[in-house]
């Protein structure tokens, strides 16, 4: 727990700090200052300042795609993914990716000290939107020297930022690949995040909101939520082929409440690893941002309107068995990018994984990966690179 804590104001990491004099105006009418962005880099900025690839993480994600996570000593969590000779290849491209503002590894968010009162900000921080995440990590963008990115990749909620990084500054992205997301989020995935912020909130040790001040730890009713959600990361064949309906450790039924099944015990294993890295009120604060995403609706309504006169190039991806952001979202976004003018490409991958599979191995994501980047740093005219 001390070792969470810690990085919520002193990560592992490389750290943005913006002072009282440059505050981060939120879409809710509120001011964040002092702001602190904590990020990773791999690779090698060129000279010309254009190999940069931003890679935003998704909901439970952080910064540490590619490197031992300091607090779970686990690999990062692109592994597969970013590397020297991977699709995003860390011998060719600067790779950048920064904890989003609102979560718990280092970036100002709900666990983080308010230097008003010495305390975590806790429920008192401020209510987040994606494009305020975006915004923060423009700051990062512009710190590093960084005019245009040769692209800005993720998954998930990663794609949501994808998104609205090419709606907010298309000059500055010239190559987006939004993998498994959704110009908004469905009532269906609102509602699944209801039932984990209860599941939070209703577990007497989360003191509404003011454990970390009281030495509590709502570990319970964060658990229940990480079980709820990864449920809903998974298929139903994925599922069934690996747990079935196996017994776990037993040869018969135990006629109580212990973890009979492995697919039981799986679940609990889910939810107590997470609480070990994971702040529950970062969990809230970041499951409302998802909610409010809606793409159209910051635009009048018309999708097509986030991307008019784009010049962006976009590669849409997504999988057959995902039921939390299905292909008909991916698609809904590929006919508003037409719409637009937008160059546009799309690849739906047959898979059984469901959402999770941009997270595993899916050799058709890596290749479509690796082909979309040397394409665009190809037209970039940055050398190197096969197909």
């Amino acid at each position: 727990m001390n070792q969470r804590h810690h990085e919520a104001d002193e990560p592992h990491s490389l750290v943005l700090r913006l002072g009282a004099d440059a505050p981060l105006v939120l879409e809710s009418g509120a001011s964040l200052a002092p702001v602190q962005i904590a990020y990773q880099t791999y690779g090698t900025l060129n000279a010309d300042r254009t190999n940069a690839i931003l890679i935003c993480h998704a909901l439970t994600g952080d910064q540490h795609v590619a490197n031992v996570h300091p607090v779970t000593g686990k690999a990062g969590w692109w592994i597969s993914m970013v590397g020297p000779g991977k699709p995003i290849d860390t011998d060719r491209f600067f790779v950048i990716c920064s904890n989003v503002i609102g979560g718990c590894m280092g970036s100002s968010g709900p666990a983080s000290t308010n230097p008003e009162t010495g305390e975590a900000f806790a429920t008192g921080f401020p209510v987040l939107t994606i494009s305020d995440m975006v915004r923060a990590q423009a700051r990062l963008i512009d710190h590093l020297g960084i005019e245009t990115l040769l692209a800005v990749v993720g998954g998930s909620m990663g794609g949501m930022q994808v998104l609205a990084w090419a709606s907010l500054f298309p000059d500055r992205v010239f190559a987006a690949m939004p993998i498994a997301s959704a110009a908004k989020h469905s009532a269906q995935n609102i509602a699944f995040h209801e039932v984990g912020r209860q599941a939070v909130m209703a577990d007497p040790e989360w003191r509404r909101g003011r454990y970390q001040q009281e030495g509590a730890r709502p570990v319970k009713g964060l658990a229940v939520a990480r079980m709820a959600a990864h449920i809903t990361y998974l298929s139903e064949p994925a599922l069934q082929r690996k747990f079935g309906r196996k017994l776990q450790d037993r040869e018969a039924p135990t006629f109580s409440f212990d973890a009979d099944f492995q697919v039981e015990s799986y679940l609990r294993h889910q939810g107590i690893s997470f609480v070990e890295r994971f702040d529950a009120n970062s969990y809230l604060y970041l499951t409302r941002a998802m909610d409010y995403f809606d793409l159209a609706a910051d635009n009048g309504g018309s999708l097509g309107a986030a991307f008019r006169n784009t010049r962006t190039r976009f590669c849409l991806v997504s999988f057959t068995s995902d039921w939390l952001f299905p292909t008909a979202d991916s698609r809904q976004i590929v006919h508003a990018l037409n719409a637009a003018g937008a160059s546009v490409s799309f690849v739906e991958i047959e898979s059984d994984k469901g959402h999770d599979a941009f997270l595993l191995e899916e050799p058709n994501l890596f290749a479509t990966t690796r082909g979309f980047l040397n394409a665009a740093a190809s037209a970039r005219g940055i050398p190197g690179g096969a197909a």
